[in-house]
């Protein structure tokens, strides 16, 4: 199936933005501009292209004008960036496409006309109506029912839905309170670079300036810097709050967010309350989620050892646990869970819808 892709990479010290096309098994690669060497970000599209043994039989890399001329080495290949342009999308049947909110409204017209299906990592379209918001694992129809555009929800929103839906399944929800704990990868390998150096410099007896990240993260916290909006939420927040109510078809569900930007390199937690139409028992609900698709199970009440950060990162799953009854109503549950939000927050979410866009 032909299939392109947009996403964050780092090649030879700069970032890029991945344009992933599979035109009958050609893929291609858009890098938009480059950044300071020295970083580099953790596997992401194209490894993931590679390790699921995507149908892929080129790829074909699109740069900026600044970009063009420069190799990437691909599964077993060196393969040279050329300059992108409308044209590039003819004859593309599949577009996975992170390179930014401006980027994918840019070439969104140029994709559809061309006959692409293109499957979106920013948050341009995934509140537009007729235009599909999926996690595979619950979902997952959905993404047949696109017209063009498939859109791939906010990392926060992924990790939770995993372990909603199971539960959702069982019995309706009434209401949802979440806390997420969102690592510096969030925003970025820049923010992980400079949380180490910032960290040293504590350590150091210096003062840390943030310059990545508005504050500086080296022990120490802070509510997201997504903007505020006109109710006092954070854009981040009300990404959880509007994505989830759409990808579980939930449009009246009680919904509130706070997201916290805490001193972890990468992988996101998020603390959850979930209040039932009626009890839901702790036993149960421990069985659906140790059985759900992309969820871990980590729970040892005797050592008190519940999910990490460092239990996923680098993994698929997300990882639940801490699973209990909420002392203060009974129609409600408590959970703890952890993600890594650049494979399965992002990434590996995008290549999954790809596969179910792929002939069975």
């Amino acid at each position: 199936m032909p299939a392109i892709g947009l996403d964050a990479e780092w090649v030879a010290g700069n970032k890029v933005a991945l344009v992933q096309l599979a035109v009958k098994g050609h893929c291609v690669l858009l890098r938009l501009h480059g950044l300071e060497e020295g970083a580099s970000l953790p596997p992401s599209l194209l490894l993931l292209l590679e390790e699921r043994n995507f149908p892929v039989a080129e790829l074909k890399l699109l740069a900026s004008a600044r970009s063009a001329g420069s190799t990437q080495q691909w599964n077993g290949r060196t393969i040279t960036l050329e300059e992108v342009n409308a044209a590039a999308f003819e004859g593309v049947d599949l577009v996975l496409a992170s390179a930014g909110g401006s980027v994918s409204r840019q070439w969104r017209d140029a994709i559809t006309a061309a006959g692409a299906v293109m499957v979106d990592n920013s948050s341009a379209f995934r509140m537009e109506e007729g235009v599909p918001l999926v996690v595979p694992e619950v979902n997952p129809d959905a993404a047949l029912a696109h017209n063009g555009v498939i859109a791939n929800p906010n990392c926060t929103t992924i990790l939770l839905t995993l372990a909603l839906a199971p539960l959702a399944a069982r019995r309706p929800m009434r209401r949802v309170v979440v806390s997420t704990y969102q690592s510096a990868s969030g925003a970025g390998a820049r923010a992980m670079e400079e949380l180490k150096t910032l960290s040293q410099t504590v350590l150091d007896g210096g003062t840390p300036q943030g310059e990545v990240l508005p504050y500086s993260l080296a022990f120490n916290l802070f509510l997201h810097n997504s903007p505020l909006q006109a109710n006092s939420y954070c854009e981040e927040e009300m990404k959880m709050v509007n994505e989830t109510r759409k990808i579980m078809d939930l449009p009246d569900l009680r919904f509130t967010a706070t997201c916290v930007r805490v001193p972890v390199l990468r992988a996101h937690s998020e603390a959850v309350n979930i209040e039932f139409e009626q009890p839901f028992p702790v036993d149960e609900a421990r069985a659906l989620l140790s059985a759900a698709p992309g969820v871990e199970l980590i729970e040892d009440p005797a050592t008190n050892r519940f999910p990490m950060p460092t239990d996923v990162t680098g993994r698929d799953p997300v990882a639940v646990g801490r699973i209990r009854q909420d002392i203060s109503d009974p129609n409600a549950l408590e959970l703890w869970l952890c993600g890594d939000q650049i494979r399965k927050g992002a990434a590996l979410n995008a290549v999954q819808i790809a596969e179910l866009l792929l002939p069975s």
